[in-house]
């Protein structure tokens, strides 16, 4: 179920246009290398239908969910050239022969799963186009040494039809983590033994790293959303997301008073509160508001930064707008939680979190408008 699209106090404002400008930008700074777009997550919330669309009409080819489910979804968008990896490679107890139907590319990691990919290679009487996930620090998923690769691959290799070489990055938006430098070294000898397999190893703040570990396929995710690939620095990525909520009531409290659940912010002059209709059951987390500890998140309202107080509610949130002349916050204007006025990551960071949450925990009470596509809606 969907809010009315008339009755949503809360609207997600889609910049499709600033979608495909952002893939364009990490994509010439790839080249010659190619620019795949991550589309997991639901597109990282703002929809996978149009997301894959604006990708497609920007020069995206390949693209990498997280799931089975999401690569069906995305198959069933795409054109049939479409390459579509499957991060997670074989879910659990998943028949193999259901990413071959779908043409999807799973991402193998362990012998396990080479095992049954080539078996399924062989029922099939054909090799089955697949990734190869290398584990180079990590430890969630992949082939825990090239050791254990290189021998599934001396087993299998010409059964498995793998055609492209991957990892994951640890901590590639801290340039100078020495973990990087580790994990390029270790990537490079995996290249090394596989030449004839393309490589695939730079995310979003990887593409941004001095030693450029982009290889043949980079697969950004987040900075095509609008995140900053580059923290501490400024985010050379357009924002896609807007996020506004409206101002249901306005009051006056007096210094002393406190104000939401538990009372753990307390006015220390003569406020004003502006309470807006979005809360934790919208994605907000619940500790966008200050306390008396610590201070918390900041909206836009009529051009001016005002900080959140108190707990977030469920379905509510409150704003300190005391320094916002009266008559400019109004019940029925509208805050600005993220977008051109308000980097999202620098809202998650005062709430306690990071922009990758906030994106993909947005809820689906608000009206989502997609701009700067061929169609708006």
């Amino acid at each position: 179920m969907t809010a009315p699209l008339d009755s949503a106090p809360g609207r997600l404002t889609i910049d499709l246009a600033a979608l495909a400008d952002n893939y364009s930008t990490l994509a010439r700074r790839v080249a010659p290398a190619r620019c795949a777009a991550v589309v997991k997550a639901d597109a990282y919330g703002i929809g996978l239908e149009r997301a894959v669309a604006a990708f497609w009409a920007a020069g995206a080819r390949a693209f990498f969910v997280a799931h089975l489910g999401e690569g069906v979804l995305a198959r069933n968008l795409l054109p049939e050239e479409a390459e579509i990896y499957v991060l997670n490679g074989l879910e659990g107890d998943a028949d193999p022969a259901d990413y071959g139907a779908h043409r999807l590319k799973p991402a193998i990691g362990s012998p396990e799963e080479f095992s049954r990919w080539t078996a399924f290679a062989a029922r099939r009487g054909r090799p089955s186009p697949c990734a190869l996930h290398l584990d180079t620090g990590m430890r969630r998923l992949g082939f825990d040494s090239l050791a254990a690769l290189t021998i599934a691959m001396e087993r299998d290799g010409a059964a498995s039809g793998a055609d492209l070489l991957m990892s994951h990055f640890v901590s590639s938006e801290i340039p100078d983590d020495p973990l990087n430098a580790i994990q390029i070294a270790r990537f490079a000898a995996a290249r090394a033994a596989f030449p004839h397999l393309r490589a695939s190893f730079a995310n979003s703040s990887a593409i941004f790293l001095p030693q450029r570990p982009i290889h043949d396929l980079a697969r950004p995710g987040y900075a095509l959303y609008g995140g900053n690939p580059t923290p501490g620095r400024p985010n050379p990525m357009r924002p896609v997301a807007t996020l506004t909520v409206a101002v249901q009531q306005t009051r006056w409290i007096e210094a002393g008073v406190p104000c939401g659940y538990n009372a753990r912010w307390t006015a220390k002059r003569r406020t004003r509160l502006a309470t807006l209709l979005a809360g934790y059951a919208d994605g907000l987390p619940r500790a966008a508001g200050a306390t008396d500890e610590q201070p918390g998140a900041e909206v836009l309202l009529a051009g001016r930064r005002c900080p959140l107080v108190g707990r977030v509610s469920m379905d509510l949130v409150i704003a300190d707008v005391t320094d916002v002349p009266e008559a400019a916050v109004r019940p029925g204007d509208r805050a600005e939680l993220f977008g051109a006025g308000i980097e999202i990551d620098d809202f998650a960071a005062r709430s306690g979190t990071i922009g990758y949450r906030l994106l993909t925990s947005l809820g689906r009470r608000y009206r989502r408008t997609y701009v700067g596509g061929q169609a708006s809606s």
